[in-house]
């Protein structure tokens, strides 16, 4: 018999891509979604790209009758229900906090009631603040927040108490969090509780942390997340993207098939229960590089990202995953190059429709001394 799989939050972006990849390896898929306005649009109904085969229930997270329901006959469990953004969870503290944290508490009661063989929640690189670095003289450290005075000077880099610039280097699941946002506060709060629970009521339960996703179905109008997807939204309006800071700020993009792949590869390795676990590209960027080549992918290397020299409370300056740990229990590869995955990225970008509410994003984070 095959086993059913819920995944709440599954008509979304990265849910609907581990829905195929479940589908594709004889699981059964239950989703239980809302349909956020500000992800599926005001007139939101069920997603044409979500699989015929997936059954969806239309259900808030926190609604704990709802949350029954989706769970019955269900073997393992997907938490990936959030409200997703670093700048608008610092003014919208409430929804953040009731979506992302009670959320996951009503899950969580009502896998005490019933548990199931797995849960596989996801976490974010959020957690981790700054990434790691390593100083003048070799040594490992973490990195620190910057001062706003120095962030005033646009003094962007990382440096030792003597001045020295410090190197950043990939992040293991090892460094300490420090948690720079109510968003990362909340993904920290999904991950342990989830572990905690789990470990009390022998649920094995494994979380990932992903790095930057990106890929096809990303919610092209949501101008909190997916960076890629507004970049390339942008110039297809032919507007420029905008960078914050200077522009060279390392991350580490990761293709959503290879995050669907290695969330399946969760919910099947036996060492990987009781673990949080990076889900990388093993590799970083610049920004300022990716708007670059989001742009020669959609033929618009004319149009130059405007680099607005502004700091958001909340963002970090470098962080970028070691995945030595995924490679090790889950058997995960990232297998999508990203010039394979920008490519891709153009080619659905030119076929979509999205509202440009970036300016009005940048204003709210203004007005609310969000922008430096």
């Amino acid at each position: 018999m095959k086993r059913r799989v819920l995944i709440t939050g599954g008509a979304g972006f990265i849910g609907s891509h581990l829905a195929d990849e479940l589908l594709r390896n004889n699981y059964q898929v239950r989703v239980l979604d809302n349909l956020s306005p500000q992800v599926h649009g005001e007139c939101a109904r069920r997603p044409e790209y979500l699989a015929e085969d997936v059954e969806l229930i239309r259900g808030d997270i926190r609604d704990a009758a709802a949350m029954r329901n989706a769970l019955r006959g269900v073997d393992a469990v997907y938490h990936f229900a959030a409200a997703v953004g670093v700048g608008q969870s610092m003014y919208e503290v409430e929804r953040y906090t009731a979506v992302n944290n009670l959320g996951t508490a009503v899950l969580l009661e009502a896998l005490i009631e019933r548990p199931v063989e797995r849960l596989v929640v996801a976490s974010s690189m959020s957690v981790y603040g700054e990434g790691l670095y390593r100083d003048a003289d070799g040594a490992v450290v973490d990195g620190s927040d910057r001062t706003i005075e120095q962030l005033h000077r646009h003094e962007w880099e990382l440096r030792d108490c003597d001045r020295r610039p410090l190197m950043p280097i990939p992040t293991p699941e090892t460094k300490h969090p420090t948690l720079t946002s109510v968003y990362a506060l909340s993904k920290f709060d999904q991950e342990r509780l989830c572990l905690m629970i789990g470990r009390a009521y022998s649920i094995a339960t494994v979380a990932l942390r992903f790095f930057n996703v990106y890929g096809t179905r990303q919610a092209l109008s949501n101008p909190y997340t997916g960076v890629l997807a507004i970049f390339g939204s942008r110039l297809l309006k032919g507007r420029p993207p905008v960078i914050f800071e200077d522009g060279l700020q390392k991350r580490d993009f990761v293709h959503v098939r290879d995050v669907a792949r290695a969330c399946r590869l969760a919910l099947e390795a036996g060492d990987a229960a009781g673990r949080s676990i990076n889900v990388g590209g093993g590799q970083p960027y610049t920004v300022r590089e990716i708007a670059d080549r989001m742009a020669a992918a959609l033929g618009r290397n004319d149009i130059e990202p405007e680099i607005c020299g502004k700091y958001r409370v909340g963002d970090i300056r470098h962080c970028f995953g070691d995945i030595r740990l995924a490679r090790e229990v889950l058997g995960y590869e990232p297998a999508v190059g990203l010039q394979e995955g920008l490519n891709e990225l153009a080619e659905w970008l030119e076929g979509q429709v999205a509202e440009d509410h970036v300016a009005r994003a940048q204003t709210e984070l203004a007005q609310r001394g969000l922008a430096i």
